[in-house]
């Protein structure tokens, strides 16, 4: 008697049942995303076309670099500190109290640092102040 031995069949991977559970969940991911252009926010930002005013000798303009350093009527101030701030403002002024501060603060800067410059203003007892802008090109 003689035996022959058969090699085992090899094991195959059926793929058509793979292929219908991916569509299942490609239609249930289809029908479950949500699209982010209904969840933004549009905002619109304002833009200046008055004239400029002409030069008065009360303003002291402050102008704030994108990596928040500061510079009051256009020398730097060594610092970041509201303390320091405040000095520079105050020896600016004068001891005019009827001052006009003029916020003029790059695009990219830091909100913190706008706020750290009303906080000085506040401090210094310099309530008048406004912001610059940019013309704009519409």
């Amino acid at each position: 008697m003689k035996f022959s031995r058969r090699p085992p069949d090899e094991p195959e991977i059926n793929l058509i049942p793979f292929i219908d559970v991916l569509l299942v969940v490609l239609i249930f991911l289809m029908l479950s995303t949500t699209y982010s252009r209904f969840t933004e926010l549009q905002v619109n930002l304002p833009s200046a076309d008055a004239e400029k005013l002409q030069d008065r000798p009360a303003e002291i303009i402050v102008s704030i670099a994108a990596d928040g350093r500061y510079a009051v009527n256009r020398k730097a101030v060594d610092g970041r500190s509201v303390e320091l701030l405040t000095a520079e403002l105050a020896a600016a002024a004068a001891g005019r109290q009827d001052a006009v501060v003029i916020v003029s603060a790059d695009a990219m800067a830091a909100h913190q640092s706008v706020i750290n410059v009303l906080d000085a203003s506040r401090r210094a007892g310099l309530a008048r102040l406004t912001f610059a802008s940019q013309s704009g090109s519409r």
